[in-house]
């Protein structure tokens, strides 16, 4: 049986795919491989999972309805569907918002048509803490309201739980949503925070510190996150008939963590002292994300283990090896 993977040439996409191929499971990895960052970063990750015969990639957006079509009507055996492709990025919803209706709304549905017609054990897609907008209740429950998103990239992830949701009540497919925190690790974004203060420090230039350093995160380290997606995979929800076969998580470290923590670790590890830029907050972000994971742990076991004090290191030699510094 094959499991497809969206999102194969991003972030965790790129390690959920490769624990799966670990396993001995055949992927179908798609991925547009778009220039939202760097595209040679995407084509490393894939040249990584080339060397694995149980994965097969196709370059696609998820949004077009036929090239999806010709794809999968190359296969009879997929068994589940992991969803990871998606348009990430608060800040970017500000400057580039068609890219979010395209990628999260439409591409979404299409997913969803997807899982309609090859009927899965689980469709598995991501969601985001950015949800809980400026919900100041700590730590952010999946049972508090979601209902007053403050970016347009929030905005869409809720609107893919509640699509997800309807067909998951329609069509009878078991769904899990998981609204990640924070995610870092090796082969990371460089729009994210541990890649974007290494990268600067290592430059000797200044990092944009927002809300004046007053932030903190819920930081969760890739192996963590993956142990979570896989765990959640394999148990898709029971259909009594009655309810939605459909779940929502939180998937995080389960501790919120000060920024400048944070960064005084990336600089203990280079050796260097950053310069800070201390800015006002940004236009749709948080002071603080905490993740209450409670229930994917009573169902999964899920138990995170990576402190940002063992991620960070091993983020920053990464880096080192990756790009010869």
């Amino acid at each position: 049986m094959s499991i497809i993977v969206t999102g194969a040439a991003g972030f965790i996409g790129f390690h959920t795919a490769k624990r799966l191929l670990e396993r001995g499971e055949r992927v179908i990895g798609v991925d547009n491989v778009n220039d939202y960052y760097d595209p040679s970063l995407k084509e490393a990750r894939l040249a990584v999972l080339r060397e694995y015969e149980g994965f097969s990639f196709y370059r696609i957006d998820i949004a077009d309805r036929a090239a999806m079509d010709e794809m999968l009507a190359r296969y009879d055996d997929i068994s589940d569907i992991v969803h990871l492709a998606a348009q990430a990025g608060v800040r970017y919803s500000l400057i580039n918002p068609y890219a979010y209706s395209h990628a999260n709304l439409e591409g979404h549905l299409v997913m969803l048509e997807v899982a309609r017609r090859l009927k899965p054990r689980h469709f598995v897609y991501a969601s985001s803490s950015s949800v809980y907008g400026a919900n100041k209740t700590l730590p952010f429950s999946v049972e508090d309201r979601v209902d007053n998103p403050i970016s347009l990239y929030a905005a869409t992830k809720k609107a893919n739980e509640l699509m997800s949701h309807t067909y998951s009540h329609l069509y009878r497919i078991p769904s899990t949503g998981l609204r990640f925190f924070t995610v870092y690790g090796p082969w990371g974004r460089p729009d994210m925070a541990a890649f974007l203060f290494t990268r600067a420090i290592m430059a000797g230039q200044p990092i944009k510190v927002f809300n004046h350093g007053r932030m903190r995160r819920d930081f969760t380290y890739i192996d963590d996150i993956v142990s979570g997606v896989i765990g959640v995979l394999v148990k898709p929800p029971a259909d009594d008939g009655e309810t939605p076969p459909y779940r929502l998580y939180n998937i995080g470290n389960n501790r919120s963590e000060d920024l400048m923590r944070f960064i005084g670790l990336i600089e203990r590890e280079l050796g260097r002292k950053a310069q800070y830029e201390m800015l006002p907050m940004q236009p749709g972000d948080v002071p603080e994300t905490y993740a209450d994971i409670e229930a994917l742990a009573r169902d999964v076991g899920y138990a995170p283990t990576t402190s940002i004090d063992e991620g960070i290191p091993r983020f920053v030699s990464w880096y080192r090896d990756y790009h010869g510094v």
